[in-house]
């Protein structure tokens, strides 16, 4: 299996469509209702996914899309910022592994491109499965944050993950 992460192409514009549009798709964790069908070709239309302030990139495996791996920056203060970053992979290919190659690769990736010193993730506090994916990719448990997310018409409780450039190996 080689995991590797690649700009989005066009043809990768349904996929990317039902990984965060469609129930089946997104998993339990990740459905927050229909989206706007032409969201994703706008966004790629102006920036192929790609700004000064996030992006988006499709995990690839031997070449094929796997899932998508996104990051936000997020201001600390004045002086600095941090990533917030996430994904999705796409449910005939979880629980293989490639969940916490990719948080490898774009932690690996984003420290290489930016002056970061941060990068965070966050999860459900039910969302056991992401909580050993980002523990095994090296990412730090900081503490749960109570209420922080709306889904599925109730607040749910999340971890923050965290990991610093001193923490790559």
């Amino acid at each position: 299996m080689t995991i590797s992460l690649r700009p989005v192409e066009e043809d990768d514009l349904p996929f990317l469509h039902r990984l965060t549009s469609d129930p089946g798709s997104t998993g339990e964790f990740q459905w927050y209702g229909f989206q706007n069908p032409h969201r994703m070709r706008e966004r790629w239309e102006t920036n192929g996914m790609l700004s000064e302030d996030g992006g988006i990139l499709i995990i690839a495996n031997d070449g094929g899309a796997v899932g998508l791996v996104s990051w936000t920056k997020q201001v600390a203060n004045r002086a600095s910022y941090y990533w917030s970053m996430g994904l999705i992979v796409a449910p005939e290919h979880r629980g293989q592994g490639h969940g916490t190659q990719a948080q490898r690769l774009i932690a690996r990736y984003l420290f290489d491109h930016s002056v970061v010193n941060r990068i965070e993730a966050t999860t459900e506090i039910t969302n056991v499965a992401e909580q050993r994916a980002l523990e095994k990719a090296g990412f730090t448990r900081e503490g749960v944050l109570r209420g922080c997310g709306f889904r599925a018409g109730r607040w749910h409780d999340g971890v923050l993950y965290s990991m610093i450039r001193s923490d790559l190996t």
